[in-house]
């Protein structure tokens, strides 16, 4: 019995604590990472990683994948970068930016519950969508310039001594995780991912859950673009593009700790924080730059490969 509980305590908690070991590595060994500006600078990177995985991973539980989150953060970047440029107020323009998203959210929610499209072709294509849209409104050219501080401080800003960025990422999980975890809406949309069928005999109004998951999934592209954009004072038709993957993989290695085989909101987060320590640890250590996507590559075939039949049954349908 005893061994069987430790196995459990393993699967559970294997992959989160050899994390924790990983930053202690780079804590005693990588020089700079543990002074005080560099772990905020990884706490920052890791607040945009993570909202748009917490969105990949919301579409995830309801059995659906959404390829599109990163050129629709991209595009919604672009249309609150435009506004703000032609001196609409900020708040227009955030407004904007998440309208973007959640208008691509319930596209494919429809065009997955009501045409029937696999979310795979459904969201490849629509990102597509999202991100012609956003090379036409650029024209290849980034948006850039002196931006108001009101809209810049939404992620550049400090409060009560916490930065912004980070509160941010704490509200989007609570909200993600009280979701799931505490709602009615949350249940349903856990037992669409889980079972389908049997969810719909049960009275549970599955296609509705679906096109929630899909909806919040690109809402918070949205709030990571507006993010992404007041933080950088610019916003290029591609500026998201490079985080797909690494939400992917956050999701995947998310699904190996806390609820091994299931999406869910803490392995994520935290997932997405392993993944920016990597990255920052190798850079200090002096790793050449393609170790990194090495790592990442390794880090999601095992993670397939651990939650295979939950990866198979979202991916394949079987």
């Amino acid at each position: 019995m005893g061994g069987l509980d430790l196995r459990e305590l393993i699967g559970r908690y294997g992959t989160a604590i050899a994390g924790l070991a990983l930053i202690a590595f780079f804590l005693i060994f990588a020089p700079n990472f543990a002074t005080a500006t560099n772990i905020v600078n990884v706490l920052k990177d890791t607040s945009f990683l993570a909202i748009l995985a917490l969105g990949f991973t919301l579409a995830f539980i309801v059995a659906e994948l959404d390829l599109s989150v990163a050129e629709v953060a991209s595009l919604a970047a672009v249309v609150c970068g435009w506004l703000i440029k032609l001196q609409y107020p900020p708040a227009a323009a955030v407004a904007a930016a998440l309208a973007v998203g959640v208008v691509f959210g319930t596209l494919n929610g429809l065009g997955i519950t009501k045409l029937r499209i696999p979310s795979l072709i459904m969201t490849l294509s629509t990102g597509a969508i999202a991100r012609g849209c956003a090379f036409m409104i650029t024209q290849g050219v980034a948006f850039t310039g002196r931006w108001p501080v009101s809209f810049t401080g939404l992620a550049r800003g400090v409060t009560f001594g916490i930065p912004n960025l980070v509160l941010w990422l704490a509200g989007a999980t609570l909200f993600a995780w009280g979701l799931v975890k505490w709602t009615r809406t949350g249940a349903h949309m856990v037992a669409t991912g889980e079972a389908d069928e049997a969810a719909r005999l049960a009275g549970i109004a599955t296609a509705r859950m679906k096109r929630i998951g899909l909806l919040l999934a690109g809402l918070f592209a949205g709030i990571m673009a507006v993010l992404l954009a007041a933080n950088l004072s610019s916003a290029a038709p591609n500026m998201a593009g490079d985080y797909l993957l690494y939400a992917i993989a956050a999701v995947l290695l998310g699904m190996t700790m806390f609820e091994p085989g299931k999406p869910n909101v803490p392995g994520t987060v935290f997932a997405a924080l392993v993944l920016k320590v990597l990255g920052n640890g190798l850079v200090l250590l002096g790793a050449a730059y393609y170790v990194q996507d090495i790592m990442l590559g390794a880090i999601m075939i095992g993670s397939v490969a651990f939650s295979a039949s939950a990866i198979r049954k979202v991916a394949f349908k079987v």
